[in-house]
């Protein structure tokens, strides 16, 4: 097998190992690690939970005590640049460099300023022959909200919308009492709440706030309930029509999606939802700031209504559910 053949084959197992911790490394990213000596595998490891181990410490730690002499002949396959601070734990590169592991392939660099190349270079400069780019993308990507918080200053942002097959998102409504239209299906309904328990905070416009009153949490799916955010000039009530809304959790308020951005910035939130309504959606698609659009189309005609905004970039995956068809949308660059 070549070179490039085995470096990708073991970097893919770090991002296996990587995505384990989805639901407890946040705000820290997904990291795996593999050690090998000599084609075989002797140690791995993940970032489980934020303030515990990284992926190389449990990588390192997992090595059998006969196999521990292997490690000063091994290479280190590490799906992120290892940390070159103290942070809540000791620097990873000092650590990779004090095992006596002689070569360590990385996935791609950490863009957060603490890091930052740093990592890499002290690896060198101990000696240590880094190679970097394997799988770089697919390593990106499984990081893209940490990297976009990093990189751009501002959440990873997801607009999400359903629509009828004609394209209206609603009926025009004027009061509480007027129900949606409701496009889910039970088991679409649970992806997005799925949808919602991936993001920390979600966003819906004034009119939607008032007139749908929602509750904006993960009532169909497992874990922890994302920050409501509403954007609007003046302040908003903090009534909704569910009960799992603690009314001591008042939504936060801002202007305009550029407010909103950058306000969840500066409180450290990594990643927003998007949700509605129309104008609102409209608004950040105008001012640029999204990086995935996900649209469900019911097989449902409503003749009129509120038109659903416009994606302004090609489809990059359709798939469907229960006679839904759901089109993402990514943005490629910025």
């Amino acid at each position: 097998m070549r070179q490039n053949e085995t470096d990708e084959q073991y970097m893919r197992r770090c991002l296996q190992l990587a995505r384990r911790g989805r639901l407890g490394a946040a705000p820290n990213p997904m990291v795996g690690a593999v050690a090998v000596c000599e084609g075989r595998i002797i140690g791995e490891g993940f970032h489980q939970r934020c303030g515990e181990a990284h992926a190389e410490v449990n990588a390192i730690r997992s090595v059998r005590e006969e196999d521990r002499p292997l490690l000063r002949r091994s290479t280190l396959y590490v799906s992120l640049e290892p940390c070159a601070h103290y942070g809540k734990t000791p620097p990873c590169a000092q650590l990779i460099i004090d095992t006596g592991i002689p070569h360590v392939v990385v996935g791609c660099r950490d863009p957060f300023a603490r890091v930052d190349g740093r990592g890499i270079t002290m690896l060198r400069e101990a000696g240590v022959e880094v190679r970097e780019g394997v799988l770089e993308e697919e390593c990106r990507r499984l990081n893209r909200r940490f990297i976009t918080f990093h990189t751009l200053h501002r959440p990873y942002i997801t607009l999400k919308w359903a629509q009828s097959e004609d394209g209206f998102i609603d009926r025009r409504r004027e009061s509480p009492e007027e129900p949606p239209v409701h496009f889910s299906t039970p088991t679409t309904q649970a992806l997005v709440h799925q949808l919602r328990a991936g993001h920390e905070a979600i966003l819906v416009g004034r009119r939607t706030w008032e007139l749908d009153r929602p509750s904006l949490t993960v009532r169909h799916w497992h874990g922890r309930s994302p920050l409501p955010v509403v954007l609007s000039s003046s302040p908003v009530g903090n009534e909704t029509n569910g009960t799992t809304t603690p009314p001591h959790t008042p939504p936060l308020v801002y202007g305009d999606p550029k407010a909103a951005a950058a306000g969840l910035w500066e409180r450290g939130v990594q990643s927003l939802l998007v949700e509605g309504g129309a104008q609102t959606l409209q608004s950040f698609i105008n001012a640029g700031l999204w990086d995935e659009i996900r649209v469900e189309t019911a097989p449902l005609h409503l003749e009129t209504g509120i038109q659903a905004p416009h994606p302004p970039a090609a489809v990059s995956e359709t798939f469907r559910i229960d006679g839904n068809r759901i089109d993402v949308y990514r943005k490629t660059s910025e």
